[in-house]
């Protein structure tokens, strides 16, 4: 009862506060003011809960609107052909998927800064002739890494009509076009990262047979035999070089 009663007079005092503001006729937080012009001026409370609308939907963008996908894929797949599940650890491979991801990026969002926010800030433009406008780089970035195989095959699936200028590809078409891509790239690097760890273990696998240690795992004895040849090609900073320059081709 004590710890219900701070909370029942909590809950009290939200109600009536939100009952006098609505019995205020002058207090609006939610309004949209016609201008003159013909020009629509939104509240502060509306253009709160449009930006907070946006920073929801932020780490979905982030994810699946950049370079971000391919990158810690191919990152997960390195670590598993090592044979080291646990090393780098998942919040490791999270950072330097980002870290690159700001770098692989950097053009797109310096470009969206430029034309975008600092012309919205001084308000010389509006809130959507601003998105109009930061929305074009993102889509020249997603069209240079998207197959027009995955584009026409989610076109035949929406019912669209043909598409002969990647200009007039729909935000709805290109996303999942660019996720389907991004994910066959990564795939396919990460097939070649693979092989080469692939061999040592079978090498390794072979060996113990003919020895007549079958007991013994062939992994144990591999893995610093991969770490070693990891180590020796300098193989973050390849892969590294590797994915940030697969974007740019």
């Amino acid at each position: 009862m004590r710890c219900r009663l701070p909370l029942a007079v909590a809950l009290l005092t939200l109600l009536f506060s939100g009952l006098a503001q609505a019995a205020d006729p002058g207090l609006q937080v939610l309004s949209v003011t016609t201008e003159k012009d013909g020009g629509q001026t939104y509240s502060v409370g509306l253009q709160v809960l449009a930006l907070m609308t946006a920073f929801s939907l932020l780490p979905a963008a982030l994810i699946m609107l950049t370079s971000f996908t391919r990158i810690i894929i191919v990152l997960a797949i390195v670590r598993q052909a090592v044979g080291m599940p646990q090393a780098p650890s998942g919040q490791i491979l999270i950072g330097l998927a980002l870290f690159l991801t700001f770098f692989v990026m950097s053009p797109v969002f310096t470009q969206v800064y430029d034309d975008a926010v600092v012309p919205y800030l001084d308000e010389k433009i509006e809130a959507k002739a601003a998105f109009e406008r930061a929305s074009l780089p993102f889509r020249e970035f997603m069209l240079a890494q998207t197959r027009d195989k995955d584009l026409s095959m989610f076109a035949d699936i929406a019912g669209s009509e043909p598409i002969e200028d990647h200009a007039d590809v729909p935000f709805s078409l290109l996303m999942p076009s660019f996720i389907t891509s991004e994910l066959k790239t990564a795939y396919q690097i990460g097939f070649l990262i693979f092989i080469p760890f692939l061999i040592i273990d079978l090498v390794v696998a072979s060996v113990l047979m003919a020895m007549g240690m079958m007991m013994l795992s062939p992994m144990i004895i591999s893995l610093p035999f991969k770490i070693m040849l990891f180590v020796l090609v300098d193989g973050w900073a390849m892969i590294m070089g590797t994915l940030a320059s697969s974007f740019y081709v």
